[in-house]
């Protein structure tokens, strides 16, 4: 009998444990689910117009994976087109600009969608999509300063001049004539900080961020020019960065031929409207 009552009770055991350890793997599988069902978004959330970091979820932001801020701007909106397209949750991760291609190689985020130039440097380790926006270089000076009337980029000889680091906008500084070309900078925020204290006269940026920025700050005033930088189709064209291969490119490709040229200029205009003020 206690040989009988042991084995039933062992017996009973086993069949618990088994049960358990069934529940732990539907979990799993159900997390694995969870997890495939979000489209998981890369940005700096400080590049307004493109992207910015806000308080709340107005006009349109969307909460920034772990923390409490959210991101808004164009890229935001062009990233709740395509989760919505592709029928996933859209998550984003706030993330160095520096930081964005090993964030995309290493898996930790689906895609980049950054106000991300194709350039050939990137395409050699990752893919891109159809570009999403085309925008031309322009310069970002300090109002009243003696740049502000320039109409080349030769009438900068002399002028302290920088861009972002590692990005195109710095290299084709080396097109002005005796320039004194500064130091690389981490961020737009900084380069903005930067002309308004004095320490450099001008800064290199695409014509959507040098509106946001003469309209953010009434102390900056955005300059184009008749005689502007030459550049490459793919520097100035904006494109979803995709690993190599990736399952998404042609999905998301199919999406962007859905958004009408008067479509992203809409949203851009929006998005110029409501950016955060400058601080």
């Amino acid at each position: 009998m206690k040989k009988t009552k042991l084995f039933s009770m062992m017996l009973i055991t086993a069949m618990i444990f088994i049960a358990g350890c069934g529940s732990n793997g539907s979990g799993s599988k159900d997390s694995g689910s969870a997890a495939k069902d979000t489209f998981t978004v890369g940005m700096e959330a400080g590049y307004a117009p493109f992207n910015w970091t806000q308080n709340d979820n107005s006009n349109g932001a969307v909460s920034i994976s772990g923390g409490a801020e959210f991101a808004g701007g164009y890229d935001v909106e062009i990233a709740k087109k395509i989760a919505e397209g592709l029928g996933k949750e859209l998550k984003i991760v706030k993330t160095e600009w520096d930081g964005l291609v090993p964030a995309l190689t290493s898996g930790k985020i689906d895609a980049i969608i950054a106000g991300m130039s194709p350039t050939a440097e990137r395409k050699e380790t990752i893919d891109f999509s159809d570009k999403y926006y085309t925008s031309q270089l322009a310069m970002v000076v300090k109002k009243g300063s003696k740049y502000e009337g320039a109409t080349s980029i030769q009438d900068f000889k002399d002028a302290k001049i920088t861009g972002q680091l590692n990005t195109f906008h710095y290299s084709v500084i080396d097109q002005i004539n005796g320039v004194s070309k500064q130091t690389a900078m981490d961020n737009f925020p900084a380069m903005r900080v930067a002309l308004e204290s004095g320490m450099i006269d001008g800064y290199v940026s695409e014509r959507p961020e040098a509106i946001s920025a003469s309209s953010a700050n009434e102390n900056l005033v955005m300059v184009e020019f008749k005689d502007g930088f030459q550049t490459l189709e793919d520097d100035t064209a904006i494109a979803v960065g995709l690993t190599k291969n990736s399952e998404y490119t042609a999905k998301i490709n199919d999406i962007l031929k859905g958004i009408s040229e008067e479509d992203r200029i809409s949203i851009m205009d929006t998005a110029i409207k409501n950016q955060p003020a400058a601080k």
